[in-house]
């Protein structure tokens, strides 16, 4: 909501002194999100004057047409003499009035204004549209021509009121009254402590039954309608300068005296209108549901299918207009422009239902001024006093003559009330503020209030938000300020803090940034084509997805399987914004259906679910597993004096599955595997123990080449991807602290030969085994093939390391648990210590 500050200080007596930036500040403190305060005619200098053009002459010759004209601007200019101008611009004529901008004056943008020859003239200042003045669009994109009412010489800027300040608020869903003057009015006074002019406050005539005649088949649809009529309008009546002053100002374009005066009220009380050219409209005015498949053609001159949950505005030929969102082309108000113009209207002012509203605006994707204030709450009763206004400003501005008769049409409905603690909003906000103060505040945001601790309030009608006591506690709150709430941390009873499960994912986090990757946070949702980049099969489980209703994309409708997507897609980002050395991670819920979820039930609201109910809510869960995921690209170590550096590969992803194992303190078995989205050569399949049996962990390696192409991915962009509920039961009780020995270390090396297809992880295992509790540690640091070997062989070298916790090992016992290590490892894996 766009907001002049010199039309708000028609409500409200703000100081002079008062600049945007001022109200600004002191709106924000009563919970209103002004985004920015705009100054129209920043910089602007005179003179800028009226002028009255005496005579055009068409300059040939030229690329485009030019004029040479010559303009009375009264005394403005020293002499009195008409002022030479050369203009392109062709939507006025000799005997209009103009406006003119002189040599010594500056245009916003700093654009200074000095005579000076073009097409062989010189010129001597400039007539002005309104895009060089700032002022908007007016629909014309041509020169300002002005009513004939006003002098030559006339000061322009005053005129036009182009020095102005505009408060542009973000007004949120429950907010909706502040989409027009008077609400933001009453928040401005209530701000300030001054008094509120309401332009509500009318006189309005009763309702009788000479008004246009109106039925209205559903009264839920539409609770309140109010019909006039104004005749006798002069077609060629345009809105004065200060209405459609204000209309740009507040980002919307004057159309014609009748449009622009049911937008002028809309935005003054927030009541939305629309004007029915009376000679167009056949028979009575009906509100009703549409049937289905009829057909409107909407102002915007589409022709829209509408559904049988619209509600249309009909006439005896059906439906005229989609009800609060957009009237229909056959009772257009006709421009002055035209040779006919509109000369009796019917003003339609109602209240419809906010949910039929957005509905319909959505269905037909239709937004407009009126379906927004609509969808977000109006007032049901200022439909009489916006209808009053309308026919009060038609008869001053066009002549017009308001008919006697009044229709309206209201659905019976009582005001709402709740009850509420008097000390309720102390309790919420931990603040003592009194039983005056709060009966202070609500009394000032309209409501009504009785009782002593227990209150009674009546809720304005303007303010369909306020529907609990926590409605209410709010409105004091904001009103006494955000800002004077203590900041006080709950006290949490004893014995209370995180899960084990709850530790173990932080400890997760906290080891893989320690390892150097950066945690992002991706979207849930996935589409069928990144499955179909991953090259997943068409029996890929990761295939099965939990599908939205109303997801927010058409292209990703369904909840992630796999974190993969979102952190390759956030790889892939930053590649291409220059940051090529990359290492992401991300923990997070994935969603795996397993098609034995029921259907949900809806849980009741007025008593606690008993536990088969929640049982049943959960059944139609799908299974939520958490994982956690890591990518890699560029180098894992960056050179300089210190080396050469290195790329990421494959095994820096194994190694940081071996970092989350090892901070729950388990072992983590690593074998080749074949498994998309990686490459069938370097992908691991990562286990653990979990109640004596190997359990799939995950899988990490390098990617496979056709879905880095797929993606656009750095090349040998290597990932990791594990499920961390199955490491939470890999876990032996708590985690132990190592044990640390004051006796020294035996050392011993062995390098095995074993065919070229045996897994080092089977090797260790055996090693491991066979070495018994002597063995402190287990490291493969060399892994060699060649013809020293021999073909189909490979050479695996290990560190081990063998301590004891209570004496200094002899050497012969370090070699006996070497030996009995190898003789395992030959035994399983046909290992032979090379050179023997």
């Amino acid at each position: 909501m766009r907001v002049p500050l010199s039309w708000l200080r028609e409500y409200v007596d703000l100081p002079m002194t008062e600049s945007g930036r001022d109200v600004q500040a002191k709106l924000v403190s009563v919970g209103l999100e002004v985004e920015t305060v705009e100054r129209t005619g920043a910089g602007l200098k005179g003179p800028l004057v009226v002028g009255q053009v005496l005579t055009i002459e068409e300059l040939e010759g030229f690329k485009k047409p030019i004029r040479f004209c010559t303009v009375d601007v009264g005394t403005a200019n020293g002499t009195g003499e008409p002022q030479e101008i050369v203009c392109g611009a062709r939507n006025f004529s000799v005997g209009d009035k103009v406006v003119v901008v002189l040599p010594g004056a500056v245009l916003p943008g700093d654009f200074a204004i000095a005579a000076r020859k073009t097409y062989g003239k010189t010129s001597h200042g400039m007539i002005c549209s309104t895009d060089e003045l700032g002022m908007g669009d007016d629909g014309t994109h041509g020169i300002i021509v002005l009513p004939p009412e006003y002098e030559p010489g006339t000061d322009a800027i005053e005129l036009l009121e182009l020095v102005d300040e505009v408060l542009d608020i973000a007004v949120t869903p429950d907010r909706g009254y502040c989409l027009s003057m008077r609400g933001v009015a009453r928040e401005t006074a209530i701000a300030y402590g001054l008094p509120l002019r309401d332009p509500a406050l009318l006189d309005v005539p009763a309702p009788n039954a000479y008004g246009y005649p109106v039925k209205v088949s559903d009264p839920i649809g539409c609770g309140t309608f109010t019909a006039r009529t104004v005749t006798g309008l002069q077609p060629e009546a345009r809105s004065p300068i200060w209405m459609q002053r204000r209309l740009q100002k507040a980002g919307m374009r004057p159309v014609s005296l009748a449009v622009d005066v049911t937008n002028y009220v809309m935005l003054e009380l927030g009541q939305p209108l629309h004007a029915y050219d009376r000679s167009r409209v056949q028979g009575p005015i009906g509100v009703r549901r549409a049937e289905q498949g009829e057909k409107l053609t909407t102002l915007d001159g589409v022709k829209r299918v509408l559904d049988a949950q619209d509600l249309v505005i009909t006439d005896d030929r059906g439906p005229i207009g989609l009800a609060g969102v957009m009237g229909g082309a056959d009772t257009e108000i006709a421009d002055h422009a035209e040779e006919a113009g509109t000369t009796e209207v019917v003003i339609e002012a109602a209240h419809f239902d906010a949910i039929a509203i957005a509905r319909t605006a959505r269905r037909h994707k239709l937004s407009s001024e009126a379906s927004k204030r609509f969808e977000r709450g109006v007032d049901p009763q200022a439909a009489s006093a916006a209808a009053q206004r309308t026919v009060d400003l038609l008869v001053l501005l066009a002549g017009g003559t308001a008919e006697a008769g009044v229709t309206e049409i209201t659905a019976p409905s009582a005001p709402h009330t709740i009850a509420m603690p008097a000390d309720h909003p102390d309790r919420v906000a931990g603040v003592a503020y009194g039983r005056e103060t709060v009966v202070r505040r609500l009394q000032q945001v309209g409501c009504d209030v009785y009782g002593q601790d227990e209150l009674i309030v009546t809720v304005p009608s303007w303010r369909p938000d306020l529907a609990e006591p926590n409605d209410l506690a709010e409105e004091v709150i904001r009103l006494e300020g955000y800002e004077n709430l203590p900041s006080t941390l709950p006290t949490p009873p004893s014995g209370r803090g995180l899960t084990d499960r709850q530790r173990l994912h932080r400890r997760v986090g906290r080891a893989l940034a320690g390892a150097g990757y950066v945690e992002a946070l991706s979207y849930p949702f996935i589409g069928d084509a990144v499955l179909d980049q991953l090259g997943l099969e068409k029996d890929d489980a990761r295939r099965r997805t939990v599908t939205l209703v109303n997801p927010l994309s058409d292209e990703e409708p369904a909840l992630r399987t796999t974190l993969l997507p979102g952190l390759l897609g956030a790889l892939r980002r930053n590649d291409g914004r220059g940051s090529h050395d990359l290492a992401l991670f991300e923990t997070g819920l994935v969603f795996r259906p397993t098609g034995e979820e029921t259907k949900a039930v809806r849980l009741p609201v007025d008593r606690r679910p008993t536990d088969e109910e929640i049982a049943g809510l959960d059944a139609a869960l799908p299974r939520q597993p958490r994982r956690a995921a890591v990518v890699l690209a560029g180098a894992r170590e960056q050179a300089g004096w210190w080396g050469k550096g290195r790329p990421a590969t494959w095994a820096d992803s194994v190694e940081a599955a071996r970092t989350i194992a090892r901070e729950a303190g388990v072992e983590l078995t690593v074998r080749a595997d074949r498994h998309a989205p990686w490459h069938p050569g370097r992908c691991a399949a990562l286990y653990v123990t979990v109640d004596g049996e190997e359990t799939l962990f995950g899988h990490a390696g390098e990617l496979h080449p056709r879905v880095v192409k797929e993606l656009h991915l750095p090349e040998r962009t290597c990932a990791m991807e594990v499920e961390l509920d199955v490491l939470e039961r890999a876990v032996d009780g708590a985690l132990q602290a190592p044990r640390i020995s004051t006796f020294p270390v035996a050392t011993q090396d062995v390098a095995l030969v074993v065919d070229a297809g045996v897994p080092a992880d089977e090797v260790e295992k055996a090693l491991r085994e066979g070495a018994g509790d002597l063995l402190e540690s287990l490291r493969l640091f060399d892994v060699f093939t060649g013809e020293q070997i021999g073909e189909g062989k490979k050479s695996l070298a290990y560190a081990l390391r063998f301590r004891a916790a209570d004496r200094t090992l002899t050497v012969d016992e370090a070699s006996a648990a070497r030996d009995s290590a190898v003789a395992l490892a030959a035994g399983r894996t046909g290992a032979v210590l090379r050179g023997a």
